[in-house]
């Protein structure tokens, strides 16, 4: 069954409802994933249905340029489980994810990636951290199969990251996430051109727990997510999610401030008492450095200022749905 949206939507409208505890929505964010999507969803089905718990599984094609959504379409048409939102272009996967994120109707929400390298067989042990009383569990990968450049300079951003948004999701971020749907109230009207997922999570998150699970080769086509598009990520996470930049600003320009305004007393101090002519270099170095320090200092508190207008007016859509497939059925949107 597929129901026509208009584009001008965000998201499919959902009414909340009560859903069972212990109900699982697996949400995955599909880009040219065709060649793996059958497998995929074969391997969740087999890894929560033991559980006898009630689960569904959200396919969200993000601008696929293969047959990704006719193989989600014909999925759904055999398996009332598994249901696809089609986006009118690629939004990239964190808005793809906050579009399935938003769909999902039952107790806990599971995402992972459409490349096979997330063991959906480990889904029950992300799970089990949640019935121990996480809010958030991550999958992190034992051992990942990068180069060692790569392998530093992401260990290098999730530290940046955990230390800039002040949480330790960002520290064991990964795509295979396990976390409580109510943890989404936190972010649930939020709205503008850029997303992460693990920022999101951090506004309504306590406890975060890792397990630790394989992270196979990918089978099929290669990564989008190179060194360039990851840095790219993270400039754009800390400046969307964080004024802490601004305040870096705010304390540099103090600190070239006290700085200039020592070295003009040091400089007219030092050659007055002595009777000594001021060298024009000493001067102007005191002075660039008063005034430039004063200048990012300004700049700073207006952009603390301008910061804050910035979060509070980002109302640009993150995702627009071009149509659904899938049973209808209870819904909590």
């Amino acid at each position: 069954m597929t129901r026509m949206q208009p584009s001008s939507l965000e998201t499919v409208p959902r009414a909340r409802a009560a859903a069972e505890p212990r109900s699982v929505s697996v949400v995955v964010p599909v880009y040219n994933g065709a060649a793996s999507l059958d497998e995929l969803v074969d391997r969740i089905v087999a890894a929560l249905e033991p559980g006898g718990a009630p689960f569904e599984i959200w396919l969200v094609n993000d601008g696929s340029r293969d047959a990704s959504w006719e193989r989600i379409e014909a999925r759904a048409a055999r398996d009332a489980r598994v249901h696809g939102l089609d986006l009118v272009r690629n939004f990239g996967q964190h808005a793809a994810l906050l579009a399935g994120i938003r769909a999902a109707r039952n107790a806990r929400i599971v995402t992972l990636d459409d490349d096979l390298q997330h063991p959906p067989e480990a889904i029950p042990a992300l799970l089990a951290e949640l019935d121990r009383g996480a809010d958030v569990a991550y999958g992190t990968p034992s051992e990942r199969p990068h180069s060692t450049p790569r392998r530093l300079a992401s260990w290098a951003i999730h530290a940046l990251l955990a230390g800039v948004l002040g949480s330790e999701v960002s520290r064991h971020s990964s795509p295979f996430r396990a976390f409580r749907t109510r943890v989404r109230d936190a972010f649930d009207h939020y709205e503008g051109s850029f997303v992460t997922i693990d920022a999101l999570l951090t506004w309504g998150a306590g406890r975060v727990e890792r397990v630790e699970v394989e992270h196979a080769p990918r089978k099929h086509g290669r990564s989008n997510y190179t060194l360039g598009r990851l840095l790219r990520h993270a400039f754009h996470t800390v400046t969307n999610f964080s004024v802490r930049p601004l305040q870096f600003a705010s304390v540099l320009g103090f600190a070239f401030t006290v700085i200039g305004f020592s070295a003009t007393c040091y400089a007219l101090g030092f050659y007055e008492l002595r009777g000594l002519p001021v060298p024009p270099e000493t001067f102007v170095f005191a002075v660039v450095c008063f005034f430039s320090g004063v200048q990012l200092f300004t700049l700073g508190i207006i952009g603390e200022y301008l910061a804050r207008v910035h979060l509070r007016t980002m109302r640009r859509p993150s995702y627009v749905v071009r149509r659904e497939t899938g049973e209808a059925g209870p819904t909590t949107r």
